[in-house]
């Protein structure tokens, strides 16, 4: 009997940090009264805290889902999207088909050309606490009702090194290979001293097995990226993600194949037609889904279109409350292309209070969480910190 969706609830959770993502702020990077601020290397705006929107639906029979997406800047833009528009169209709806929901969602929009940005981040929140509800209708894991278990633990990258210098950033990253992990990436715009000498002075202090790559922020040109690249290549470059501007496709084709290296790209996409222009142009080594942006119908779209073309699915995770991070791990055990998963070690270790459930990051390798649905709860801490949009 169906149990259909009686009700859609949105909020911010808004958790502070005591480094800023991607590590202190350098002179001119001072935030603003919003608690923004500019990084210099990438010209890109980030908030001094953490924060996500999170969405809860429940069913007429009480099941109740949790969803999330982005919430950094502008949460009011994601939530009102929701309430004012997509939580009509989804109360009453069966639950039990997220994916059928999803494509009746993103139509909506269609004929004003709303096919990415905050629209589809607020339907990615909704899509994830269908597939929750629908698991735990039918007391399976999201992993099993995508097809089955192909991971049943997936390897985890140790990605950012929030300190001063270059050579704390190689301690620390040290220290985490010391625990078991022993693939890691760094960001280029906060390599002070330049990309090339921060990936030697990594590849000197974890040595020759570690796999080291560098997420270039989409802040060059086809003719920057490549020689930034290039300069890399002798210490070992694992991959260059994201190495020229997102809107640029031609950029990327030319450095995808006139480079060496791995490219790998996707994190910032929202739908497998984003994707779809790309690989026919471009030579794409890895894949990038990131839950948060895509929700967990297209991060599968994304996922089995990488296995169609033999490309590597290695997920982007930037977890807030953990929500969409469990979401991406059932995900990501279903696709059989996949080979690593980012380990957001500054997000994750302070906010694994926040969720119940065994979801874990440890020596080198992620459990996603057992149970029916996404396998994991808020805490009753987190829900205390939830603030209604």
């Amino acid at each position: 009997m169906a149990d259909p969706v009686k009700s859609i609830k949105t909020f911010t959770l808004t958790l502070p940090r005591e480094t800023p993502y991607l590590g202190a702020a350098r002179p001119g990077e001072e935030p603003n009264a919003q608690g923004y601020l500019v990084r210099k290397g990438n010209r890109t705006v980030y908030p001094v805290f953490d924060r996500s929107v999170l969405v809860r639906i429940e069913t007429r029979s009480g099941v109740v889902g949790w969803g999330e997406t982005y919430g950094l800047v502008a949460p009011g833009a994601v939530g009102e999207l929701i309430n004012d528009l997509l939580a009509g169209f989804t109360i009453g709806r069966d639950p039990s088909d997220p994916e059928a929901i999803y494509d009746d969602l993103y139509d909506l929009m269609r004929v004003r050309g709303y096919t990415g940005g905050f629209y589809v981040d607020a339907l990615c929140a909704l899509d994830i606490a269908l597939w929750d509800i629908a698991g735990k209708q039918a007391g399976r894991s999201v992993t099993e009702l995508l097809g089955g278990v192909k991971h049943a633990q997936i390897p985890a990258y140790v990605s950012g090194l929030p300190e001063k210098t270059r050579a704390s950033r190689a301690a620390l990253a040290k220290s985490w290979q010391d625990r078991g992990f022993n693939a890691f990436k760094f960001a280029t715009p906060v390599a002070d001293d330049g990309p090339a000498e921060e990936i030697r002075t990594l590849r000197e202090t974890l040595g020759s097995s570690a796999m080291i790559a560098a997420d270039m922020h989409w802040n060059q040109s086809a003719d920057e990226a490549l020689a930034l690249i290039r300069a890399m290549e002798p210490h070992g470059l694992w991959f260059a993600e994201a190495p020229v501007r997102t809107e640029d496709i031609a950029a990327l084709e030319r450095v995808s194949r006139a480079s060496n290296s791995s490219i790998a790209v996707g994190e910032e996409w929202r739908t497998h037609f984003d994707m779809l222009h790309r690989i026919e142009r471009c030579n794409i080594a890895i894949v990038q889904p990131e839950m948060g942006h895509k929700g967990i119908t297209n991060f599968m779209r994304i996922g089995r279109l990488a296995e169609q073309h033999e490309i590597d699915v290695i997920p982007h995770a930037t977890i807030g409350s953990g929500i969409f991070l469990a979401a991406s791990l059932q995900a990501s055990s279903a696709l059989a292309m996949t080979r690593y998963h980012e380990f957001q070690h500054s997000i994750f270790e302070p906010n694994r209070r926040l969720l119940s459930g065994n979801m874990d990051c440890r020596e080198g390798y992620y459990t996603p969480s057992s149970g029916p649905g996404l396998g994991v709860e808020l805490s009753e801490e987190a829900v205390n910190l939830l603030k209604p949009l």
